[in-house]
């Protein structure tokens, strides 16, 4: 991979939410992986129009598909291996179409497996919470199949997203250390731009992730646009790597009733992002209710930046 060597890079929008505004049911506990079942070909099609937006990494409908969380669905190990080789499949053959299609694009296009947090199989929000109960020992267990799998199924890298506290960084630095050949960043959740949703200083994070060469970035998703600054500065604290920053729409999320509440942030990604890059960020997207429409205006707005500077 030769990231970083043209300037930021762009991620992509939400998964299950573009799905949902595209008329696909994401109810009940397994989200985007409900349509990973039923209806593949619409998540290639989202993969291939993140792309087409400007997206130049792709990150895999695999966040809510785990071992433990599909078998209390009653779905055995052999469809939960065969879903998670699927789900990086369909970022492929996406990005094998989009190329085809526009062979003068010369962009790194790269794929993401997309590894959730303990806390998603419980449908309750406690990605946003972290009151697992669990160590990282405990955690390292649960995600260590699903971990190898997906390290071994053609992603480019893997992206250990929505954390919500440190002890399952280090469960997931411990099953990095077991793969050697593999690459992540580690992402977290935080309420204020300078803890974990569980209370850790976001900088301990980073010093986490800065002792480990696979982590090529740390950062924070699912967060209001509005803490993204301030999350960088403490980051920046830890550690030199990249930040990787992928904030939601600013509404927030119900688990109760399963639905979106407030209404987004004043000021857009197109509008933030080029602070966030000049604080530090590496690696800027969209999580939930962020769709390509923002990732185009995203990356044009970067590229405006981009023209500028080189004058």
């Amino acid at each position: 991979m030769t990231l970083f060597d043209d300037g930021p890079v762009i991620l992509d929008g939400g998964l299950a939410t573009e799905l949902e505004t595209r008329g696909f049911d994401i109810s009940g506990s397994l989200w985007s992986a409900r349509v990973l079942r039923e209806q593949p070909d619409a998540i290639e099609e989202l993969h291939y129009d993140y792309y087409a937006a400007g997206a130049s990494i792709a990150i895999t409908a695999s966040y809510q598909a785990s071992y433990d969380g599909f078998a209390g669905l009653g779905i055995d190990a052999t469809e939960t291996t065969r879903l998670l080789r699927l789900s990086v499949e369909l970022a492929r053959n996406a990005r094998t179409r989009y190329r085809r299609d526009h062979p003068r694009d010369r962009r790194e296009l790269l794929i993401a497996a997309s590894v959730g947090p303990y806390g998603a199989i419980s449908h309750d929000g406690a990605e946003y919470r972290g009151d697992y109960g669990l160590d990282a020992e405990a955690l390292a267990r649960f995600h260590a199949r699903r971990f190898e799998v997906l390290a071994g199924a053609g992603a480019d890298l893997l992206a250990c997203e929505t954390i919500p506290l440190l002890e399952e960084a280090r469960a997931y630095a411990t099953l990095l250390a077991s793969h050697p050949g593999t690459q992540a960043w580690f992402s977290f959740t935080s309420p204020d731009g300078e803890r974990t949703s569980h209370g850790e200083p976001l900088a301990d994070c980073a010093r986490l992730a800065d002792d480990f060469a696979q982590v090529i970035a740390v950062g924070v998703n699912c967060v209001k646009p509005g803490i993204v600054a301030s999350a960088i500065r403490s980051l920046r604290i830890g550690t030199d790597k990249p930040v990787v920053v992928y904030p939601n729409s600013g509404e927030s999320w119900n688990a109760g009733d399963e639905s979106w509440r407030g209404a987004p942030g004043e000021r857009g990604l197109a509008d933030l992002a080029p602070e966030w890059v000049r604080a530090g960020a590496g690696l800027v997207g969209g999580c939930c209710r962020v769709g390509p429409g923002q990732i185009a205006g995203l990356a044009a707005a970067l590229a405006r930046v981009a023209s500028a500077n080189d004058r």
